[in-house]
């Protein structure tokens, strides 16, 4: 592969000159599909790029992995790279699951899956390394989002309450916020998109068993915490006083 009329060759170029080596129908892969994605921060080594079975391209410069079947491709900025969905199934074997947990975070933030078909579409799939895992994760997912998170603890301390335990598991499920001398548990829906029925369902159940266990539970939109400060800032201060008196610590 030869790059014309320019001094140098950007990241992206290399990517797309590996995948153009190793023939028609090849696609970045792996740990330079979850770079080039977003999902991961970057890539270090050689190029990944994924073939059709009967296809034997040879570059030292490039880790090729033969696929059955070859996993669906898709096209990110002009270089064809292995499906979102199945590029997250690739990168989950070596990683534990708090590591899978964090890129399907990104990969939910960035809108490249949806998680109720992602769900859906794996359950088809039989045998494949990484399959437990991902599914586990993707089954508890609740995405988390920094900058949400941030002004929601600033308005957290104009309430004067003390700073909460954050991505705590109780029961079974990750919590955003958690106060364990107030019995006090804090969701913040930062989804940029309107949450599926079974996404409902799931938050349902997870106040509903939560409060079961003797917890308050409190969900705030994102709408709320960016824009009606006030509302927030009343509610948790009124919520706090009223469990002070009865504060407990409940047990995960």
């Amino acid at each position: 592969m030869y790059a014309v009329g320019r001094p140098s060759v950007s990241q992206y170029g290399y990517w797309l000159a590996a995948v153009l080596a190793c023939g028609a129908g090849a696609a970045l892969s792996h740990d330079s599909a979850g770079a080039l994605l977003g999902i991961l921060e970057s890539a270090n080594g050689r190029p990944h790029v994924s073939v059709a079975l009967g296809r034997h391209p040879q570059h030292s410069e490039v880790t090729v992995h033969r696929r059955t079947p070859m996993p669906p491709v898709t096209t990110f900025v002009g270089i064809p790279v292995v499906d979102p969905l199945f590029t997250l199934l690739d990168l989950s074997p070596p990683r534990s699951l708090g590591q899978v947990e964090a890129l399907v975070n990104e990969a939910d933030k960035l809108a490249l899956i949806r998680v109720d078909e992602a769900m859906r579409r794996i359950a088809e799939m039989q045998g494949r390394a990484g399959i437990r895992k991902l599914y586990q994760v993707l089954g508890g997912h609740h995405r988390t989002d920094s900058g949400l998170e941030r002004r929601f603890l600033r308005l957290v301390t104009a309430a004067g309450l003390p700073k909460p335990v954050t991505q705590e598991r109780l029961h079974g499920f990750r919590v955003d916020f958690y106060w364990p001398e107030l019995g006090l548990v804090v969701e913040t829906d930062g989804l940029t998109y309107h949450r599926t029925p079974s996404e409902q369902a799931r938050d349902r159940l997870r106040d509903q068993q939560l409060t079961a266990a003797g917890l308050t539970c409190l969900r705030f939109t994102n709408a709320q915490v960016r824009r009606d400060e006030g509302t927030v800032i009343h509610t948790l201060t009124a919520v706090a006083e009223g469990l002070r008196p009865t504060a407990h610590r409940v047990s995960s």
